[in-house]
């Protein structure tokens, strides 16, 4: 049993754990690593279990930091997805979150894994491993039925609001060139902004999304205008993964564009046969939060897979959310 990583990563033993598929989302891919790393702002690293010429176990982990002053209390390790690991894979599974602890444990503030699937059967794992066990909300949609399966199982008003925003003029299409792309983007800046408080990507990460084609954009048109949409990594067969969405929502009160653009990541999947949209989150079921009543009218079933996080430097780690909350307050 021996950690694997980086260049020294064999690509068909990765994609053999890969393919098992239980684990398996886009953040998990050679692709998604070489995406991050091509951001300036950004650095990606690949970790594998090996035994028997097979991988047992791996991860995408990436490394992210806001910029200035902010970047020392900032500094954290991300684990879109979950680990791939196969089943009963727990002694796979401690030895690999362990090695990543060592390599980083002074560079990181924290290690987090934002859970898209049912980890319940490593708990116990993760937890000899440092790691303790946050809940988290999120919702998934079971887009391989029918479609007049899928709009029954929508509440009675959001059906509603998506037939009367068609009926006046809203459309949806996938973005075709950079500039809709960066229209996109300024609608979502604006948001974060103006009511999310919370750090937002550069745009650099939004037009390489686009330009390394490794997602898709559907973007909510009226008279010709962009005024919504959605970016959504997706795996062929699997899932359709909501990651951004936003809308002019107040200035387009009779399109509903955010709702739109949900919806059309929802009728992509449907008319592409991939037979889940996952709505990439809920937030934690002890906080009230109104996106999530906002996903819920969509039909989707609640899950709560959670997040696992190793808190590498207590100090600085409080620190850093102290700092967040403050600066919600004051923007």
């Amino acid at each position: 049993m021996q950690l694997i990583k980086n260049e020294n990563i064999n690509i068909e033993l990765w994609d053999k754990l890969l393919n098992q598929r239980v684990y398996s989302s886009p953040f998990q891919t050679s692709q998604y690593l070489d995406f991050f790393n091509s951001l300036d702002n950004f650095s990606a690293s690949v970790f594998a279990i090996e035994e028997d010429n097979e991988y047992k176990a791996l991860l995408v982990m990436t490394i992210q930091k806001e910029t200035g002053v902010k970047s020392y209390f900032s500094r954290r390790g991300i684990i879109y997805g979950g680990p791939l690991v196969i089943d009963n894979g727990e002694l796979y599974l401690i030895k690999l979150l362990k090695e990543v602890e060592q390599l980083h444990k002074k560079k990181l503030i924290y290690i987090e894994t934002r859970n898209y699937f049912d980890y319940s059967m490593f708990k116990s794992s993760f937890n000899k491993a440092g790691y303790v066990y946050s809940p988290w909300l999120n919702f998934h949609l079971d887009t391989s039925q029918e479609m007049a399966v899928i709009k029954k199982s929508m509440s009675s008003s959001r059906l509603r609001q998506v037939k009367k925003a068609i009926k006046n003029g809203a459309e949806w299409r996938e973005a075709e060139s950079v500039e809709e792309v960066l229209t996109f983007y300024t609608i979502l800046k604006d948001l974060y902004e103006e009511k999310i408080k919370k750090p937002l990507f550069s745009q650099e990460l939004f037009v390489e999304f686009y330009k390394q084609k490794i997602g898709k954009y559907f973007l909510v048109y009226f008279q010709g205008k962009v005024i919504g949409g959605i970016m959504c990594p997706i795996m062929q067969e699997k899932a359709v993964y909501e990651f951004y969405v936003c809308g002019l929502d107040s200035e387009y009160k009779n399109q509903y564009p955010s709702i739109m653009a949900t919806w059309a990541a929802i009728e992509y999947a449907n008319q592409n046969e991939i037979p889940l949209f996952d709505f990439m989150g809920a937030g934690n079921p002890n906080e009230a939060y109104g996106v999530r009543e906002f996903k819920s009218r969509f039909g989707g079933e609640e899950v709560e897979h959670g997040r696992f996080i190793n808190i590498l430097n207590p100090s600085l780690y409080k620190i850093g959310i102290l700092g967040l909350k403050l600066l919600s307050k004051i923007r």
